[in-house]
């Protein structure tokens, strides 16, 4: 075999600190207010995407944004990828970060965030209580979606805790299009159970639905019926479905889930970590708001619901969580427990520079050439996979660009985790690092049984604003090497296994000597490419 060459290059990548076009550069969080002079004009902008062609008729992604600031990343030959997924287990959150070439695990936390927010943070109140710095969050949060109350946490998860810890009751059924993999988690430590209702349209790799992440009506009417009313702890719609795509759901849907759950006096919650995705498909995907202002489909949105949540770590672009309600009766039981698992009511568990961040970050999804530009990313890797015969999710949805694992790897039984597999051998091959988000991600069934995933998909995500189209470029190509060498991917099994969130730190081995073939094919295709 050939002598593999160990210089490392040092690649830039676009990340963190970015320059939004139109607007000046402002150190203080005024600087919204100040704005308020300018609303005519702002709405116009903020309410109709930027509309630019290509003399070509490429359809072309187009940041709306400057770099200025840049970090570098390594690209380690593909002998040291092999041995850095080995160290790792074969699972991706457990490789070092330094060996990885282009992060796509996720957007949490790693969104860049603008000029804004980071002058934002300079101006921090530290005070432990009554701190200004969570009153300007508080009145932003307020104003957007148009509830009474705000509680902060520390991100999601944390937020998923203290709705269960008082709505979830052993024994109780919570409804969902989908489930996430922490929801389902604090949902079953309470006692309860989860029930997917999503229409038949998300759970399908190719169709045609605009919103695949719908409730099914006649599922919801029929699951109240059986369940009964009294024996579900809520319902819950979460924005840009993340386990199916990353797929969005309509406000058609939202308003006659509501109707229903009010109806038969069912709770409603809704995840809104994935919103600012989900708003910019309802702003072109649905005519009746394409003229719409952002903040005035928020608020509807809102409208329909008891519980608004939200990791920071994906809205807003910084890092943190909060829960929303108008209800004093769930404000006050909610209220008690963010002390006991978080933190003072005016903290939450969240550094109040990030929370700063948070402030201007929620602002800036008002803007509709800020929260398009995950999205139309997304559609550049699916489109270019779709033309190198990848098989993908469509259409595509926000988050990221969502494989086709189970077509991908078809030779791979459930069993042995073909998602999981794929995305190992991504890594290996280019450098990359995905997450699995199949089998793997699942939770064994009470008598020790796999519970097979509906579908089998890595998520290439697609952070705001991080990536160059090389970049995106580079991922499909070394995808469709993948591709056409499939055959050469085996399965994993585990040997470290946890009861819980196994995905998270869980460790696996090839059942064969596959990765080592992937690995001496690379060579012999690319020579002494990295």
């Amino acid at each position: 075999m050939q002598t593999a060459i160990r210089v490392v290059p040092r690649i830039v990548s676009c990340c963190s600190s970015l320059s939004k076009v139109p607007r000046p550069a402002q150190g203080r969080i005024d600087f919204f207010e100040q704005e308020q002079k300018l609303e005519k004009l702002e709405k116009e902008e903020k309410t109709v995407m930027a509309n630019v062609k290509f003399m070509s008729g490429e359809n072309v992604p187009l940041e709306m944004h400057k770099v200025r600031m840049v970090q570098r990343v390594n690209l380690l030959p593909v002998e040291d990828r092999l041995e850095s997924m080995k160290e790792a287990g074969f699972n991706t959150f457990l490789l070092k970060n330094r060996d990885v070439f282009l992060d796509m695990l996720t957007d949490s936390g790693v969104n860049a965030m603008s000029e804004n927010q980071y002058a934002a943070m300079m101006q921090a109140d530290d005070s432990y209580a009554g701190s200004e710095t969570f009153y300007r969050l508080e009145k932003v949060l307020q104003d957007m979606f148009g509830m009474k109350y705000f509680l902060p946490a520390h991100q999601g998860r944390a937020c998923e805790n203290i709705i269960s810890q008082v709505l979830v009751k052993p024994g109780s059924v919570a409804l969902m299009n989908y489930h996430f993999t922490t929801t389902k988690a604090h949902i079953t430590l309470k006692g309860g159970t989860i029930e997917e209702i999503i229409g038949d349209e998300g759970i399908k790799i190719n169709s045609d639905a605009l919103f695949k992440g719908d409730i099914d009506i006649d599922k919801l009417n029929e699951a109240i019926a059986r369940i009964g009313g009294e024996n579900i702890s809520f319902v819950r719609v979460e924005a840009g479905t993340n386990l199916v795509g990353g797929q969005p759901v309509s406000m058609k849907n939202i308003r006659e889930v509501s109707q229903i759950c009010r109806n038969a006096g069912i709770r409603t919650v809704y995840d809104a970590s994935l919103l600012a995705d989900n708003l910019y498909f309802i702003k072109v995907r649905d005519a009746a708001y394409k003229r719409t202002d952002i903040k005035d489909i928020i608020r509807e949105i809102a409208s329909f619901f008891d519980i608004v949540y939200f990791s920071a770590r994906k809205l807003g672009s910084a890092r943190g969580g909060g829960i929303l309600t108008s209800s004093d009766e769930l404000f006050y039981k909610m209220r008690e427990l963010v002390p006991l698992f978080e933190g003072f009511l005016t903290y939450g568990g969240m550094s109040v520079r990030e929370m700063e961040a948070l402030t201007v970050g929620l602002q800036e999804t008002l803007d509709i050439d800020v929260i398009s530009q995950t999205p139309i990313f997304v559609e550049a890797l699916c489109g270019e996979l779709i033309k190198k015969g990848v098989p993908v999710v469509t259409p595509p949805g926000g988050l990221g660009c969502h494989v086709d694992a189970r077509q991908f790897c078809s030779h791979v039984p459930q069993t042995q985790y073909p998602a999981g597999a794929l995305n190992a051998a991504l890594f290996i091959a280019s450098g990359v690092r995905a997450m699995e988000r199949g089998t793997l991600s699942e939770q064994r069934n009470d008598d020790g049984s796999e519970r097979l995933a509906e579908m089998e998909l890595i998520r290439l995500a697609v952070p705001k604003r991080v990536f160059t189209l090389s970049q995106i470029k580079y991922t499909a190509d070394r995808l469709a090497w993948l591709y056409k060498n499939r055959e050469l991917i085996g399965g994993l099994e585990f040997t470290e296994e946890p009861k819980v969130l196994r995905f998270f730190f869980g460790r696996l081995k090839p059942a064969d000597d596959w990765a080592e073939n992937l690995a001496a094919q690379f060579r012999k295709d690319f020579g002494d490419s990295l």
